[in-house]
């Protein structure tokens, strides 16, 4: 596979992986406001709302990775798009669940999530950095 052909797949997946994410949030953020409020305690509300917050927060992070991926390939952009999607499914998701299920060990799951946003962010900075004709 060419860099033209591996740049631009990657930057596909990253831009259909963040719109899905971004949809799937605004619609957990209207389920929770409809169907939830009513249902959850305040503490687990929060819980969903934090969840889906950050969700829709990294779906937006995953769609600026694609585009920079088309501008140029590079690993440690591809690896902040990874690692944006593997948070949302570890932090987001194990958010969902103790909310809906009231189980803590739920929890435990949640900061492999936030590890993995802050390691994508700190990979999308990477990528910046090296970008030719960039300051050292």
């Amino acid at each position: 596979m060419t860099t033209l052909n591996r740049s631009s797949s990657r930057a596909a997946l990253c831009g259909v992986s963040g719109g899905v994410l971004g949809c799937l949030g605004v619609a957990a953020g209207a389920f929770g406001a409809h169907a939830l409020r009513s249902t959850l305690a305040p503490a687990m509300m929060q819980v969903f709302e934090t969840a889906a917050r950050y969700q829709l927060v990294h779906a937006l992070a995953l769609v600026l990775t694609a585009a920079l991926l088309e501008r140029r390939d590079s690993q440690a952009l591809a690896a902040a798009g990874a690692l944006f999607f593997a948070g949302c499914a570890l932090f987001s998701g194990s958010l969902y669940a103790l909310s809906l299920t009231g189980s803590p060990a739920w929890g435990l799951v949640t900061p492999f999530g936030g590890a993995c946003f802050m390691a994508g962010w700190v990979c999308l900075a990477s990528g910046f950095a090296g970008r030719r004709g960039a300051p050292a």
